[in-house]
């Protein structure tokens, strides 16, 4: 059974007439299936979900990206990768469900493969813990990252995940802790690691896995450091400005790739991914490929010096760049010309100030 969102009524309606149509069995019994009003229907139907997906606001992507249908880590897994090992425990406390990890071959090349997963029923989401990381999950993944980088295998994340499990026993067990040690383990590696936010990419439960050389999004996932009811909670006290929330966060995958918070959008069927798996799941072997060919020729110095100038460019025109000193060593900050014009005229305000005034002075001498 197919599951809609609030906005897609008109759709579910004209699906459900499509239904309809292509049974034989009607309210007068056994008649002939009118193929040509079905080929009318589906029509209208792809041009309402071509018009309602071109138009969806922030909050509506935010439901999209947690569709029930959409999906999870372990479908990509299974269709992307072959020869997978899944690999379970971390050495310290026990396993966590709730993150899927092993090694595959992708085109006949050996990566590590970590996936969120959320589950597909209720079962397998309460197993899963709603795709909610404990700390014995992110030591899991910490101690096969640590494998992989000695083993120079590349890594593949797959982020779906509302957040890291804010229980009491995973704060007893050191949970700021794992997901700091964590990302410090995905920046300090000198294999090239990719992540992609198939889903929800919620707040630190995400960035502990995400924090790679390439962060890549699905078109209708979202990536932020808190959900738009939560913040809307905490900002107005009232969860029902989800909306308001949802476009001031800036989390859809344009706005990121705007901000440069991430590197690639990956497009994704009509009507969103749920609505077409297959497609989706060879668009993203594509692009992994595509994106751990690019890291081929590249040294172990240059993989992780790419991954750091990479997050230290954020929120800044041009970022850091190698340091020109003698030592060769070191990153130094490179302003664009804009930021040189206007840190000169920041500097220089009242001499500018002066000369403006003595111009508009002259001017007025003279025509007066």
């Amino acid at each position: 059974m197919k599951n809609y969102l609030e906005f897609e009524k008109e759709i579910k309606a004209l699906e459900q007439d499509v239904d309809g149509l292509k049974s034989p069995f009607g309210s007068e019994g056994i008649s002939e299936v009118d193929t040509q009003k079905i080929k009318n229907t589906q029509n209208e139907i792809n041009e309402k979900l071509k018009e309602t997906y071109a138009n969806l606001n922030s909050w509506q992507r935010a439901q999209v990206a947690r569709h029930e249908d959409r999906p999870k880590a372990n479908f990509y897994i299974k269709k992307i990768f072959s020869q997978f090992t899944l690999l379970s425990g971390d050495r310290y406390f026990g396993d966590d469900k709730s993150v899927i990890a092993g090694f595959g071959l992708i085109d006949n090349k050996s990566v590590l493969v970590i996936g969120q997963e959320k589950g597909e029923d209720l079962n397998s989401r309460i197993e899963r813990n709603f795709g909610m990381m404990r700390p014995e999950g992110y030591r899991k993944c910490i101690r096969l990252m640590k494998l992989a980088d000695r083993f120079q295998i590349p890594v593949v994340s797959f982020i779906d995940t509302p957040g890291a499990y804010p229980g009491l026993g995973a704060e007893q067990r050191g949970q700021a802790s794992a997901i700091a040690n964590s990302i410090e383990c995905c920046m300090s590696l000198t294999v090239p690691n990719i992540s992609i936010i198939i889903g929800e990419g919620g707040s630190g439960g995400a960035i502990a896995l995400a924090s790679s050389n390439k962060v890549i999004m699905l078109e209708n996932s979202i990536y932020s450091v808190i959900s738009p009811e939560g913040c809307a909670s905490i900002l107005w006290r009232d969860p029902s400005k989800s909306l308001q929330a949802a476009e001031a966060m800036k989390l859809t995958a344009k706005d990121l790739l705007n901000l440069r918070v991430i590197d690639e959008i990956i497009p994704e069927p009509l009507g969103g991914a749920h609505r077409n798996p297959e497609s989706i799941a060879a668009d993203i072997k594509f692009s992994i490929v595509k994106n751990l060919k690019n890291f081929e020729n590249f040294s172990k110095e240059e993989i992780y010096d790419h991954r750091k100038a990479k997050f230290l460019q954020i929120g800044r025109d041009q970022g850091f760049s190698k340091s020109s000193n003698f030592e060769g060593s070191g990153l130094s900050y490179k302003e664009s010309g804009l930021q040189k014009l206007a840190t000169h005229l920041e500097k220089n305000k009242l001499i500018y100030a002066g000369i403006g005034l003595l111009a508009i002075t002259s001017l007025i001498t003279l025509i007066f």
